[in-house]
């Protein structure tokens, strides 16, 4: 576990892996792309879908498949070579220079089929390990959150943005009980393996709301909840929201407090209070609860 505080403005700058010049041209094509993409997820939504189910289970429109189609075609014909991981047709290795981009063509999938209107296309690019630059975009809602390695993050379009783009912050919230929580569903956290701490911690905030996929993150880097969590997660999940929680100021690690896609878990927060959330989800709290704050990093390291 790296030393504290992880989170902040300019600790998530020293990420960043190629000049501002190089990063604002790659955010700008991932904004050009979703200018194209967009109309071909608003075009299937609310109309008669083409729905196949895969071997995991889960969902996949033809929306789903001509989305990433287009995204990996514009991608690889601008950069050639740099790699691709995607939902619906998997990966393409890097070349030499170590860029690979993260994309999920339509991030809740299941409330598009069901006309719900929270969904997006996510897209991030990464450079020798770190996310560099990553795009959210929800064209029913008619927003867009994106950021680059110190760059900030943004929001833009739906109130209250009505002069162009806001940069986004995270909140100061620094005591449970005054935080607002957020999750997938109570099915999911109940099939994590944090499970017998998470009815500790809902019963210990403020307030609770299943708010899942992107939307919850988003909401993390806007200052609008303090955490939020999720399991059974793929690293084009998590890479787009990712960059914006950690360039609002906030950090996202999996439920060991490791920077890590590699369990499948997404955990943000404010920043100020991942330790001491992370803690009680955990059922780790005895340490902070007694004033010895270097019981949780220990555990972890």
């Amino acid at each position: 576990m790296e030393d504290l505080p992880a989170a902040g403005a300019a600790w998530s700058a020293e990420r960043r892996r190629g000049d501002q010049a190089e990063l604002a041209e790659w955010l700008a094509f991932a904004l050009a792309i979703c200018d194209e993409t967009d109309p071909l997820a608003l075009r299937a939504f609310r109309s008669e879908l083409t729905i196949d189910r895969k071997s995991d289970g889960s969902f996949v429109t033809a929306a789903d498949r001509e989305v990433e189609r287009v995204i990996r075609e514009r991608i690889t014909a601008r950069y050639p070579s740099h790699g691709l991981i995607g939902e619906e047709y998997g990966e393409a290795a890097a070349g030499a220079g170590g860029e690979r981009w993260y994309i999920d063509p339509i991030d809740g999938t299941h409330n598009f089929m069901r006309g719900v209107p929270i969904f997006a296309t996510l897209l991030a690019v990464e450079r020798d390990g770190e996310i560099q630059a990553g795009v959210i975009s929800a064209p029913a809602l008619g927003q867009r959150w994106f950021a680059s390695r110190g760059g900030g993050a943004w929001v833009s379009g739906g109130p209250p943005n009505p002069d162009g783009p806001r940069r986004l912050a995270v909140s100061t919230v620094d005591s449970i009980d005054r935080a607002q929580i957020f999750f997938r569903s109570i099915r999911d956290m109940d099939a994590s393996r944090v499970a017998a701490g998470f009815g500790g911690l809902i019963r210990a905030a403020w307030r609770e709301r299943g708010f899942g996929d992107f939307w919850g993150y988003t909401l993390i880097a806007d200052g609008v909840g303090e955490a939020m969590m999720e399991q059974d997660l793929h690293p084009w999940d998590l890479a787009a929201p990712w960059i914006v929680v950690e360039e609002a100021g906030g950090r996202v690690t999996d439920f060991d407090g490791r920077r890590s896609f590699e369990r499948g878990e997404g955990f943000a927060t404010n920043g100020v209070l991942h330790e001491v959330v992370l803690d009680k989800l955990t059922e780790r709290a005895e340490g902070l609860a007694s004033g010895d704050t270097t019981g949780r990093r220990d555990a972890l390291t």
